[in-house]
C-alpha cells in the first residue's frame, strides 16, 4: 500500500462521520442499525444511501442541496472514502456519514424500512456473464435493497455503460418495477425536457463524480435510470 494510502487510512480513522466495518461479522448487526437517525442524525429526516460511493461526491453533492435529508455513503475502499469524510467533516456538514463494508453486508448495517432511496453512481459494470450476480442491480442485490428500503423506496442508477444500463432496465421490468425514468443519454434528456420526472430532478441529477467528469470529457453518455422498489 502507498504512503498516501496509508495517510489516508490513518486519518478517516479519526473522522466521527466514518464507520469502518470491513469484513462485517457473520452474526452480530452493527450498533447503529435501526438507530442511525435516533443515535447519529438525532433527527427524523429520510435517510438516502450512495452505494460504491467512491470518493463520495455524489453523497456530499446530495447533502448541500438537501440538509432535510440524512446521506450515508458506503464503500469497501477507505482511501476513497477519505475525500468525502474529509470534506464533510471539514464543513461541518452534520447530515453526512460514511461506512466502509460491503455492499452485501447491507442488511447487518441497516434495518428493514429504514432507508427512502438508494443512489448507484458509476458502479463496475461486472461484463462477464459469470459475474451477473456481482452486478449492484442484479435481482441478489435488489433483494438486499428490498429489505432495507421503505414501501416504494426509490434506487437511482447512474452510468456510463450502456449495457449494465440496459441490464438494469430489463432486469426492473422483468420484476415488474415502476419505472420513474430511463435513458441512455441524461444530458440531452435534461436538455430538451423530455421527461417530467428528470426535469423536476434535473439539479441532483447533474452533481457529477469524478468519474462522471472523466467520462464526459471523453465524450462518453450517461446512462439514468430509477425505479421504485417495494420493501418485502
Amino acid at each position: 500500500m502507498s504512503k498516501g494510502k496509508l495517510e489516508k487510512f490513518a486519518e478517516i480513522g479519526t473522522f466521527p462521520n466514518v464507520f469502518q466495518l470491513p469484513t462485517l461479522f457473520n452474526s452480530e448487526d452493527f450498533e447503529l442499525k435501526g438507530k442511525w437517525n435516533e443515535t447519529y442524525f438525532k433527527n427524523t429526516n429520510p435517510i438516502v444511501l450512495e452505494l460504491g460511493c467512491g470518493k463520495g461526491e455524489y453523497t456530499v453533492g446530495l447533502a448541500e442541496k438537501f440538509p432535510d435529508k440524512n446521506f450515508i455513503g458506503v464503500d469497501i475502499k477507505g482511501a476513497r472514502l477519505w475525500r468525502g469524510s474529509k470534506t464533510a467533516f471539514e464543513n461541518k456538514m452534520n447530515n453526512v456519514a460514511f461506512v466502509r463494508t460491503r455492499i452485501d453486508h447491507i442488511e447487518k448495517v441497516f434495518a428493514p424500512v429504514e432507508v427512502d432511496e438508494i443512489w448507484i453512481t458509476f458502479p463496475d459494470p461486472q461484463p462477464q456473464v459469470s459475474r451477473e450476480r456481482k452486478r449492484l442491480t442484479s435481482p441478489v442485490f435488489l433483494k438486499y435493497y428490498s429489505n432495507i428500503l421503505k414501501a416504494n423506496g426509490i434506487v437511482n442508477l447512474k452510468t456510463d455503460n450502456f449495457p449494465l444500463y440496459d441490464y438494469s432496465k430489463s432486469v426492473a421490468e422483468e420484476l415488474k418495477l415502476e419505472l420513474l425514468a430511463a435513458t441512455d443519454d441524461l444530458y440531452k434528456s435534461i436538455e430538451k425536457d423530455d421527461s417530467e420526472y428528470i426535469s423536476k430532478n434535473a439539479e441532483l441529477l447533474q452533481i457529477k463524480t469524478y468519474y462522471e467528469k472523466m467520462f464526459l470529457e471523453q465524450g462518453l453518455k450517461i446512462n439514468y435510470l430509477s425505479f421504485k422498489l417495494s420493501s418485502r
